[in-house]
């Protein structure tokens, strides 16, 4: 299983991105079966602030195509909805502990976590990741080859 990180989803969306093609490539066969994709909420709902945001896309997603983009997501033979089990707290917090993290990569310690505990990589083009011991790491294009 692979855990998607939000800049993959919102590369995905955005044809401006030089992200873009490797995005959807791998999203596409991923998600048509050919691996599981696990969607965290963090990430879905990070996807659907920054996605409808003017001042960020040239052409911002409505928030019902947001919502609708990640159900289709979801939906696909390879999608799955994750959510934290019962060793999250202890996992994200040695993960934190250990790799120093505060503030703004909490969010980054959480999604580790989530792959941790789910036995998955996480599919980021944050280099961020590359903090947490014990956690793969791929690139949308990495996967393709």
């Amino acid at each position: 299983m692979r855990v998607v990180d939000a800049n993959v989803l919102l590369y995905a969306v955005n044809e401006d991105a030089r992200q873009h093609e490797s995005s959807v490539a791998w999203l596409d066969r991923a998600l048509s079966g050919a691996d599981t994709v696990g969607f965290s909420w963090i990430a879905m709902l990070a996807f659907a602030r920054i996605a409808t945001r003017s001042d960020i896309f040239r052409a911002p997603l409505t928030t019902s195509e947001a919502f609708e983009q990640l159900d289709v997501w979801i939906a696909a033979p390879g999608g799955r909805v994750l959510n934290p089990g019962e060793k999250h707290l202890d996992i994200l917090s040695r993960l934190a502990d250990e790799s120093g993290t505060a503030g703004n990569l909490v969010n980054d310690a959480h999604l580790a976590a989530l792959a941790i505990e789910h036995r998955a990589s996480v599919v980021s083009f944050d280099r961020d990741f590359a903090r947490f011991d014990g956690l793969r790491v791929h690139r949308p294009d990495q996967l393709l080859t």
